[in-house]
């Protein structure tokens, strides 16, 4: 595939063009292994690395042209040099453009939040299906091209991955697509040039301050999303949370709100609970569904909202709400012949362990025994690990401090850390075990009949990530395994 170059700039506002733009261009790449003769190089600086180091190198490789924020000094003849305000920005919609503007061609819905994204977006594409439709999803599970799966490695992928998969749903006949959209992919622009159809905000608590580094930052790269939305797109909004308004104030997408406390356009109320399902009143009719905790309400409500919003017939998407199941490792629930009931949770967060518990324990009773096992992925926020231990003792019988992904980091120095955040009392019911096999048999072997043991942190990761090497580690297969030797 060949584009003219003069064709890609009208997608971009260069500051400087210097060198020939009537040309064609081969290849569009920010990597600079993977750029060559007749290519594009966009140089764009990021978090470990800056592109415009390696201009040098790109330059001998006889590429064709090269996007900058800065020119080097040494320009070569042959190359086109594009000056631009934003690297990042710019590679975005030159990658939109490259495959054909992909986004405008089906109804794309991107899902921002701290919790609940992977399973909001997975239920719309899920509904999306019930409904007749063909569907694509990006998500942190995987990323799926209508029924083909294809293994994902960030969030929101790189804007050229991006692109290309949606460019592959199209190809594919695909009506809609649903995806989750990460503080990083806002903040570093992996969504710019994309046309979103509507925007939905879950909530907002700490997580990922170890590249924002304060709330007020992670929660204004968020806002970015909704800043850019167009005109003719859907904002919905959680109003619960305190940061929903907040999102929307520069927005200009028509702005509704959902709740489970307030009259909003969408609103719910929790009929009844169990450990296997729920009974719903969404906008004054009732709704049973295979999920279990206010958590999963707010997310429910979400999908209820944005798929009325979509335009799905109501009755139609009731009906469609009873036939969906949890997405893998969200509240993933395994139950033993002799009575213990064991659930696996992405939950990695402060607040997400919070929603869980306090779901176990409403159903559970305070007669109702809970372990928790839990850690903490190395590499990342240090801040919330003793909040994140101190928040699980309060609110079980046992604690089980273990490895989560430890990445570069001992995990035995981890587990320092979330003690840090343990009373006396609370340290005297709570094991540390530093094998996360061992830590999980160890909670469903103590188990009584009747009690519940909490697996978080890990949720549907089929690995466990070790000094930079990926080991297999399921924790639903553990869980399974444990259960079976009861």
């Amino acid at each position: 595939m060949t584009i003219k170059l003069s064709r890609l700039l009208e997608e971009i506002k260069p500051l400087e063009v210097i060198g020939e733009t009537d040309k064609n261009i081969e290849s569009l790449q920010s990597d600079s292994r993977k750029v060559g003769k007749g290519g594009m190089f966009v140089a764009v600086r990021g978090v470990t690395t800056d592109g415009h180091r390696y201009i040098p190198v790109v330059a001998s490789t006889h590429v064709a042209a090269i996007v900058c924020e800065d020119l080097p000094a040494s320009i070569e003849k042959g190359i086109t040099y594009i000056r631009v305000a934003d690297s990042a920005e710019a590679l975005g919609r030159l990658a939109s453009a490259w495959y054909g503007h992909p986004s405008s061609q089906l109804r794309l819905v991107g899902v921002t939040g701290t919790n609940g994204k992977t399973t909001t977006a997975t239920l719309l594409y899920e509904m999306a299906k019930l409904e007749g439709y063909k569907a694509g999803l990006l998500s942190t599970v995987c990323n799926y091209i209508q029924d083909r799966a294809i293994p994902t490695t960030h969030t929101t992928p790189d804007p050229l991955t991006l692109n290309e998969l949606l460019s592959e749903m199209v190809a594919a006949g695909c009506d809609y697509a649903f995806m989750e959209v990460s503080s990083h992919a806002a903040q570093q622009r992996r969504i710019a040039g994309l046309k979103f159809a509507g925007g939905v905000f879950s909530n907002l608590t700490r997580d990922h301050l170890d590249y924002h580094h304060t709330v007020d930052n992670y929660r204004n790269a968020k806002k970015m999303f909704f800043d850019t939305l167009p005109e003719d797109a859907f904002a919905l909004v959680n109003t619960d949370d305190k940061a929903g308004l907040y999102m929307t104030q520069n927005t200009r997408a028509k702005v509704h709100a959902y709740s489970l406390r307030a009259d909003a356009d969408f609103r719910c109320k929790i009929l009844e609970t169990r450990l296997d399902g729920t009974l719903l009143m969404l906008n004054g009719r009732e709704v049973e569904v295979n999920f279990t905790g206010r958590f999963n309400a707010y997310n429910l409500t979400a999908v209820y909202g944005a798929s009325l919003l979509i335009g799905w017939p109501r009755e139609e998407v009731e009906v469609n709400m009873s036939r969906l199941v949890p997405v893998a490792g969200r509240f993933q629930t395994f139950r033993s012949e002799k009575g213990v009931t064991a659930i696996v949770d992405y939950a990695h967060t402060p607040d997400a362990l919070v929603n869980v518990l306090d779901t176990i324990r409403e159903v559970v009773g305070n007669d109702g025994e809970i372990t928790t096992v839990v850690g903490a992925g190395g590499n990342r926020d240090h801040g919330k690990r003793p909040i994140m231990a101190r928040e699980a003792a309060c609110r079980s019988d046992r604690l089980i401090l273990t490895s989560d992904n430890p990445r570069d980091e001992e995990p035995s120095a981890i587990i320092d850390e979330m003690k840090e955040g343990l009373s006396a009392e609370e340290m005297r019911r709570t094991l540390c075990i530093t094998d996360r096999r061992e830590a999980i048999r160890t909670a469903i072997m103590m188990a009584r009949p009747g009690s519940v043991v909490l697996v978080a942190g890990k949720g549907h990761e089929p690995y466990q990530e070790v000094k930079g090497v990926r080991h297999h580690f399921d924790d639903r297969e553990e869980v399974q395994e444990a259960l079976a030797q009861l």
